[in-house]
């Protein structure tokens, strides 16, 4: 018996696209260690450091779109399914198990729960995180009710689900005018809420009550789709310097701090809504159409490629505990800034680490049991 692939083997990549994940992934776990030191949303260090997931949403649906639209006929929504679950499940099982190795240890005055969740209740919160199933606030154990306590960026995995399900099951199917009238619905639902919401921002989407399911699927719909008809429309813009150009692009939208106070949270949201609507598909259609040259340039966007899904997916048990020691000790801002260094390094090892002691051969095991056939 040999086994011969059932269907075609996997594309060539955006390498620029992969870098400039990566670049956002960087990005997060900085603003994720400085959100410690921020007070609240309008004095965030890298303010808008939360648009990456909305970047990401359009990074994904682009993805999506050139891996999979001119494949329908040789595969079935089922073999769709498994390819998305093997290429990301994996890394939702090891993130969640380093949450749970930590969540003990990150007891303090800000995560209120933990000393008074017993250890089979924290083990059946792993259990179902290994299921990307959405926790109801009954089962926090945390105190920030979190639909994924023990590692929270994994509600935008849930999300990113959810998409992926409804381009398999229809959006597939729709003509490139059908899809821009959808995608163009959907900007007008995300801008409504964040121009007449109540935030003035997209922050939110963690938890599984209507208000947080309200920004999650604001936060999803447009950007993913808008990616999925930027790959069909198929116009790309060829600049020089592409990675360079859309890396600086994303550290000035994600730095630039809040816009107008409590009083004008119409501002913000107007910025927020530009950036998304505007700015993250131009970013996608320039790294898209670029290409890369020099051979330092190559490595460090294949590098960033390569951890940008785990690094994303892992680090944020360390921010909980970075969070804290700080909260703990009284630590103040100078040192707990070295900490954060700390931090970041232990997130970017433990993202290579997991990706090619873990994430590598267990995909690699995965795609040649449940996606060849026997011939």
């Amino acid at each position: 018996m040999t086994k011969t692939p059932a269907y075609l083997e996997s594309k060539s990549h955006y390498e620029i696209l992969d870098g400039l994940r990566g670049v956002a992934s960087i990005l997060v776990v900085v603003f994720h260690v400085l959100e410690t030191y921020s007070g609240d949303r309008f004095h965030q260090i890298i303010n808008h450091g939360y648009l990456a997931v909305d970047f990401f949403f359009v990074l994904s649906g682009f993805v999506v779109a050139y891996a999979y639209d001119d494949r329908w006929g040789k595969m079935t929504q089922w073999d769709f399914y498994k390819r998305r679950l093997i290429r990301l499940q994996p890394m939702v099982i090891m993130g969640t198990i380093i949450g749970a190795l930590l969540f003990y240890a990150q007891a303090c005055g800000a995560f209120p729960l933990i000393g008074t969740t017993p250890v089979w209740k924290m083990l059946l919160v792993m259990l179902l995180g290994f299921t990307m199933l959405p926790l109801p606030v009954s089962m926090d154990i945390r105190g920030w009710q979190e639909m994924h306590p023990l590692n929270g960026p994994a509600w935008s995995l849930f999300f990113e689900y959810i998409a992926n399900i409804l381009y398999a099951l229809v959006v597939r199917r729709f003509s490139k005018l059908v899809l821009t009238v959808f995608v163009v619905l959907s900007a007008c639902f995300l801008v409504q809420y964040l121009v007449m919401g109540p935030q003035g921002d997209v922050i939110g989407g963690w938890a599984l009550d209507s208000t947080q399911l309200h920004i999650g699927f604001a936060r999803v719909l447009y950007p993913f789709f808008a990616g999925v008809l930027l790959m069909r429309i198929g116009k790309l813009i060829p600049v020089r310097g592409a990675f360079w150009i859309c890396s600086l692009l994303l550290i000035v939208i994600f730095s630039i701090p809040r816009i107008g106070g409590p009083e004008h949270l119409w501002a913000n949201g107007l910025y927020e809504a530009v950036s998304i609507i505007v700015f993250f598909p131009l970013i996608v259609f320039i790294g898209a159409g670029g290409s890369l040259t020099g051979k330092y340039s190559t490595k460090i966007c294949r590098f960033l490629g390569a951890i940008s899904y785990p690094l994303y997916i892992t680090h944020y048990p360390f921010i909980y505990l970075h969070l804290a020691w700080v909260v703990r000790n009284k630590v103040p801002m100078a040192t707990g800034l070295l900490g954060g260094v700390v931090v970041l390094a232990v997130s970017i090892a433990v993202a290579y680490a997991s990706l090619k002691l873990y994430d590598e051969p267990v995909r690699k095991w995965l795609t040649n049991r449940f996606l060849r056939k026997r011939g």
